[in-house]
């Protein structure tokens, strides 16, 4: 049983670099469009358009979609969707844009912005109105996804990253929308292949959430066949 966790492993030091690094100019514009459009999706939820108005918006929406090419081939991009699979790759960077929880370049994403401190991850978010559940408030399965994305990275931590094998999340108190939530995440032990982690969810000084997860250590091979599948059909859905 593993108790600490290395800290010379190859994935710390690599785990965030997308936020860090200098990124390429079509990085930069994916990001930029990823919150544009991240935008268009609040104040659609919230919109008092009449029917014209959003006649001629969707005219517009749509005219954008034909302008963006269908994918054909392999996938137009790099990197990994989980931060579970960071360090799987030693050529690559950790490169995450395209995450749903943490990716700058996904419209779909809160995001969620992650840290790593000493022994620990740490990390902030902000629901808008498309993440609602109970009236003004977050909906549970958007919680659980966070603590899914969170205990991925904090069981990172082990040396010996892997996929999730259970999530218990434990809802505390409401958590609300648009405002600034509180998150850690630690990595417990190690038992073999089972990395346990637990983690938590704050606004201000309230707890709104908890959790305890359980991931299996995979080989880096089984994420790399699983990228490769991914990049030989681009990723797109059978036919």
């Amino acid at each position: 049983m593993t108790a600490e966790p290395p800290r010379d492993g190859p994935v710390i030091p690599r785990l965030f670099s997308a936020a860090s690094e200098e990124v390429s100019d079509r990085r930069r514009e994916l990001r930029r469009l990823g919150g544009a459009t991240r935008a268009l999706i609040e104040r659609l939820v919230h919109t008092p358009a009449d029917e014209a108005e959003l006649a001629a918006m969707a005219d517009e929406v749509e005219a954008l979609v034909r302008r963006l090419p269908e994918r054909q081939g392999r996938s137009a991009y790099d990197g990994f969707a989980e931060v579970s699979m960071a360090g799987s790759d030693p050529e690559l960077g950790a490169f995450f844009d395209h995450s749903p929880l943490i990716g700058l370049a996904n419209p779909l994403s809160p995001p969620l912005h992650l840290t790593i401190e000493a022994d620990r991850v740490t990390g902030t978010a902000v629901f808008g109105s498309a993440y609602e559940g109970p009236p003004g408030h977050v909906h549970g399965g958007y919680i659980a996804a966070a603590f899914d994305e969170l205990l991925g990275a904090a069981q990172t931590l082990s040396g010996a990253p892997g996929m999730t094998g259970r999530l218990i999340v434990h809802y505390r108190s409401p958590t609300p929308l648009h405002e600034e939530l509180r998150l850690e995440g630690r990595f417990l032990r190690r038992d073999g292949r089972k990395v346990f982690t637990e983690g938590s969810m704050w606004v201000g000084d309230r707890l709104t959430a908890e959790a305890e997860g359980l991931f299996v250590s995979v080989p880096a091979e089984r994420f790399m066949v699983m990228r490769r599948e991914r990049d030989s059909d681009g990723g797109a859905p059978p036919s």
